[in-house]
């Protein structure tokens, strides 16, 4: 099951509910208006709990031990097992719990919009999208929308994650810029208490408060910048570069002794940057900004995943897709300062 979406078999129902755009694979619920968090915890099949249990341990002797320090976390409803090993220190944020800590980043009054929710694997993972109410405005009809991304899990392999995530109304490219003195994401270990994540969350709203009028800025000076589409090229093969040995070619003037694989990436990007039709706005078509969407869009809307949990694992757990766009964040935010000094290639 490429998807890796949930399937629960007592109601028959996948794990996963989005707002008018249509699930993974056409699966799980869509619903026309945006929910409130007690009915997207329903709609996305979210609605269970976790437990937690000490591991038992048969001897050779066949007497039984209770451990200690070693623990499993359980679904309580379909009894399955998400992780056979947590310490005992490792506190079970159960779903309603997450989508209280969402709430309290956007009180309900302001505006904050349930899209998507979802379970992985038997739910050890579940994760959770919601739109804010401001926009990033660029240009005249260039809209940015501001997207919280919240995602935790149960089976003891990672944090609560909240990331702060722009993206493009017109073909949802995913942004993960991080600027200097402000990260996008945040990160709480489970043995937080709640006062802490609460504390945590004002931390991602705070975040978006700081990056929005900085990022607005910015990518307005960006869209009046001129490039050519040698630099675009350039810029491309600069962004895409997987590693010094890749990089030293480059900078010789020897992209043909580069891999098959990182040729065809960067021709694959460099196309649509100038044939997407999102390439063809004023604030695009020619700019700085379309060179950066052109990198963003490539991940988004070209790459090949082997799945979509792949898929959101490279754009937003810290993989080469968010690794990519930082570095042509950062090499975008170099051109605008210096201009194409910056590009090494002849």
């Amino acid at each position: 099951m490429a998807h890796n979406l949930n399937f629960n078999e007592q109601t028959g129902r996948y794990s996963f509910f989005s707002v008018q755009q249509k699930a993974w694979h056409g699966l799980g619920k869509v619903v026309d208006n945006y929910p409130t968090s007690a009915e997207a915890l329903q709609f996305a099949g979210l609605d269970f709990s976790v437990g937690k249990s000490p591991n038992r341990h048969l001897l050779p002797s066949g007497k039984e031990i209770e451990s200690g320090s070693s623990f499993f976390t359980y679904r309580t409803d379909t009894e399955e097992i998400l992780g056979s090993s947590v310490g005992k220190d490792y506190n079970v944020v159960q779903n309603i719990e997450a989508f209280s800590f969402f709430d309290s980043i956007v009180g309900g009054e302001d505006g904050i919009l349930y899209e998507t929710a979802g379970a992985l694997g038997k739910g050890e993972r579940i994760f959770i999208t919601a739109k804010l109410p401001d926009y990033i405005k660029v240009g005249s009809d260039d809209l940015i929308e501001q997207y919280i991304f919240l995602t935790t899990s149960h089976d003891g392999t990672g944090s609560i994650l909240a990331a702060f995530t722009p993206v493009r109304i017109v073909c949802n490219n995913t942004l993960n810029a991080a600027l200097s003195n402000c990260s996008n994401v945040v990160k709480i270990r489970h043995t937080a208490n709640a006062q802490q994540r609460l504390k945590e969350a004002h931390k991602v709203m705070g975040m978006a408060n700081k990056l929005t009028p900085v990022l607005e800025g910015m990518f307005n000076q960006w869209a009046k910048i001129r490039i050519t589409d040698k630099e675009v090229q350039q810029l491309i093969q600069l962004a895409m570069c997987p590693n010094k040995e890749v990089l030293s070619k480059l900078e010789s003037g020897n992209l043909d002794e580069t891999s098959t694989i990182f040729k065809n990436t960067c021709a694959k990007a460099f196309e649509y940057a100038m044939m997407s039709d999102t390439q063809q706005m004023d604030t695009t078509k020619g700019t700085l900004f379309g060179a950066f969407n052109a990198i963003t869009g490539y991940y988004q809307n070209v790459c090949k995943y082997s799945d979509n949990e792949a898929k959101m694992n490279g754009i937003i757990y810290g993989g080469t897709a968010q690794k990519r766009t930082q570095e042509a964040f950062n090499l975008c935010a170099d051109f605008a300062k210096n201009g194409s000094e910056i590009l090494l290639l002849n």
